[in-house]
């Protein structure tokens, strides 16, 4: 949701040290970078580091739980490096909240289109 495009992913996704390479901002002010994998549990947590230079980095951490039968998907973001990491967690929570809400709900369509007979090829 943060990134303007994706350029190219590692082939080794979602292992550890793969990448996606993305662009963040809007053209002209395009920016290229990437966000590794620095930790894995299938089907349990990926924790990612997001890189946007000269913004700094920042740790996703996606949780999936079983609930009731579906699948419960958390995402929480942290800035990692300076000055982000300055800023209390609760505050970035608010300030991210709106993007990885929008993140999360552009997920779930992808999913329930995946899932949905009626839909067609993805």
């Amino acid at each position: 949701m943060g990134a303007s495009r994706v350029r190219a992913v590692d082939p080794e996704w979602p292992g550890v040290g793969a990448r996606i390479h993305h662009s963040v901002g809007m053209w002209p002010a395009l920016l290229d970078d990437s966000t590794e994998v620095v930790g894995s549990v299938p089907g349990v947590e990926l924790l990612l580091h997001a890189r946007a230079w000269p913004f700094g980095t920042a740790e996703i951490r996606i949780r999936l739980r079983e609930r009731d039968g579906e699948c419960e998907i958390e995402m929480i973001e942290h800035g990692i490096s300076r000055p982000e990491s300055w800023i209390p967690d609760s505050l970035q929570d608010w300030a991210v909240y709106p993007r990885n809400r929008e993140c999360l709900c552009r997920l779930a369509l992808i999913a329930e289109r995946a899932t949905d007979p009626s839909a067609g090829d993805v």
